[in-house]
């Protein structure tokens, strides 16, 4: 792996430009890096990928700094109530957010800019090059891609920026870096700094309600709390020994491209610990009854967003206090419909493969599976008992 210096001056001479703006991201790019060149044994592949994505997130990041230096005005761009969705992974909230992308009046991160948000899109004439020429569809001045191709994306990507993101890890075996982001590092910054991006993106655009989603986010809810003060959530639920195999299975799926020398029982643990983790947080933080935190939650369990999905998401936004327009609902439909037909068959990893012993988790998740039933108590399908509960 290339150093800090090189992958910055690698960077630097890719864009001609030379501020990164605030240091912040140092330490995760220096923590980063070390974990790549001493733990993650990544064979040639991997190697020629990570730099790739270091120098890209680098790049990104000058080119951000130069539209803000050139025009300091969309500093000016008001973000507002965002709707962010949180959760375990793999509990229906790729669905979700793909439903709320088909509401013409809001805004989601575009899976095509998420890791190149420059140029701002908005500034761009007929064919983004982002965007694959024969996967678009003019759509006014610019190309669109369809949302069941190219929807939304999760914040990842954005957080990457600073360096300080999931992400990583599920590239590459980094257990140094995987252990400073869950106990050491401050994402303060981070958050701060897709504030940042999300204005960039939305500079020049009419002003439209966010609408984003990470699972991640759960194991950070005080720093992004503190960047979207005004941020309403929507909490996806499922039982979790259904949800952290599937998740170890996934970034096996990826990291065993990149190394020739995967350990499966490493990527089980690593799972484990930070989901358990995240949840812990988020109990923590919905907990906060002096700042009344949990009103600021709407909850769908994984059944009931499988047996109505247009009812749930028509009963947030009820509580959002927002019509589901026709041509919103229209787009669910038929969105939906066509992903229901495309949808590949569930496949089960072996839990001994990643020295998982569901039963042994289950007594981590009892709090919060607890206090999933009483959340989603008025959401859930009638005709069925809560899932895994």
């Amino acid at each position: 792996m290339l150093s800090i210096n090189q992958v910055m001056d690698e960077a630097r001479t890719q864009t001609g430009l030379t501020d990164f703006g605030e240091p912040s991201f140092h330490d995760g790019l220096q923590i980063l890096l070390t974990a790549l060149q001493n733990e993650a044994r990544l064979n040639d592949r991997g190697q020629a990928f990570m730099n790739q994505r270091v120098v890209g997130y680098l790049s990104q990041r000058l080119q951000v700094e130069d539209w803000y230096s050139r025009h300091p005005e969309i500093d000016d761009v008001p973000i507002t109530t965002p709707l962010i969705g949180v959760g375990l992974p793999r509990t229906g909230s790729t669905a979700l957010s793909m439903l709320l992308a088909q509401d013409p009046e809001v805004r989601y991160l575009r899976r095509w800019e998420s890791s190149q948000p420059c140029p701002p899109p908005s500034t761009v004439r007929g064919v983004d090059p982002r965007i694959p020429s024969d996967k678009g569809e003019m759509v006014g001045t610019r190309y669109h891609v369809p949302a069941a191709t190219h929807g939304p994306m999760e914040c990842h990507e954005l957080m990457a920026l600073d360096f300080k993101s999931h992400l990583f890890q599920s590239f590459a075996q980094i257990p140094s870096y995987s252990r400073w982001l869950v106990e050491s590092a401050d994402l303060t910054s981070t958050y701060r700094y897709q504030r940042r991006v999300m204005k960039l993106l939305q500079w020049g655009e009419p002003p439209r309600p966010w609408r984003l989603k990470c699972p991640s986010h759960v194991l950070w809810l005080d720093a992004l709390d503190a960047a979207f003060p005004d941020a309403r959530f929507v909490m996806t639920h499922r039982d979790p020994t259904e949800v952290i195999l599937s998740v170890a299975d996934l970034y096996a799926d990826i990291i065993g491209s990149f190394t020739d020398d995967m350990d499966r029982a490493y990527i089980g643990r690593l799972n484990v610990e930070h989901w358990s983790q995240g949840m812990r947080r988020t109990l923590r933080f919905r907990g906060d009854g002096a700042r009344n935190v949990n009103a600021r939650f709407y909850d769908i369990d994984f059944l009931a967003m499988q047996d109505d999905p247009i009812g749930e998401v028509t009963g947030l936004y009820a509580w959002l206090g927002l019509p589901v327009g026709e041509v919103f609902e229209a787009r669910m439909h038929s969105w939906w419909t066509e992903a229901a037909a495309e949808r590949e068959p569930s496949s089960h990893a072996d839990p001994d493969a990643f020295g998982i012993d569901l039963d042994d988790i289950r007594p981590r998740f009892a709090e919060y599976v607890a206090a999933a039933r009483n959340w989603t108590s008025h959401h859930r399908p009638k005709s069925k008992e809560p899932h895994g509960r």
